[in-house]
Parts: structure tokens; sequence; C-alpha cells
């Protein structure tokens, strides 16, 4: 007489559904997931030193001693071209914050991407 006791089964389908139902859940967070991910945009906050390059160009105008006129048409065709820039700047998520004004702590500073910018604008190739 053989004694062979069997150990309690388990019911297969029930398991089968519940592995099913996990894997579904698991499936619908994941896209979820990516999809929050890939529709919100990303946020970078960056400074930019706005009165050091602007006080830097006023200063270098001082010192040329030419026509005071045309000095202060430069001077406001400077400080427009450096409006639009960082304007153009804070475009695609980027928040540009004058570092002057605000303790920025670890944001990056974009201070020679502005002062290229407003070289641009004003149809200069280099830096100041």
């Amino acid at each position: 007489m053989t004694d062979t006791r069997r150990l309690p089964s388990f019911n297969r389908p029930l398991l089968l559904r519940i592995l099913g139902v996990l894997a579904l859940v698991t499936a619908l967070l994941w896209a979820a997931w990516v999809s929050r991910e890939l529709s919100e945009p990303r946020q970078q906050i960056v400074t930019v030193r706005l009165a050091e390059t602007i006080a830097g160009f006023v200063d270098a105008e001082a010192r040329a001693e030419q026509d005071p006129e045309a000095s202060q048409a430069r001077v406001l065709a400077f400080l427009q071209a450096s409006e639009r820039a960082v304007a153009e700047m804070g475009t695609d998520g980027r928040v540009v914050l004058v570092g002057e004004a605000v303790l920025a702590g670890d944001a990056p500073d974009a201070t020679d991407e502005l002062r290229m910018r407003i070289d641009r604008q004003l149809g200069r190739g280099g830096g100041q």
C-alpha cells in the first residue's frame, strides 16, 4: 500500500487570471507614465547677468568718446536687442531669471548665450 499524500494543488485558472490582471495593471501604469513624460514639456531654469551685460556695453560706449546722439542710438538698439534676446531664450519651457534679482542656487548661467543672441541681433559676429 502506498501512501500518496498530495499537497493541495493551486487553482491554476485562478492563478492565471490573477497574473493576467497584474500584467494588465502594470502595462496600464507604464503607459500612463510614458504618456505623461512625453506630453509634459521639460522646464529648464537659467539665469542671466543682464545688468552686468548692459553695464559693460554702456561703459564701452562711454569710453569710446563718440557722438553722444549716435552713442545713445546704439545703447537704445542694444537695450531693445537684449529685450528680444531674453524673450527668445524664454521659449520651449525655458525660464530665464535675471541673476541679479534672485538667489539662483544651482540654475545654470546662460549669460554667454544672451550675449551671443544680442550680438546676432545687432549684426555683430563676435562677443563684446
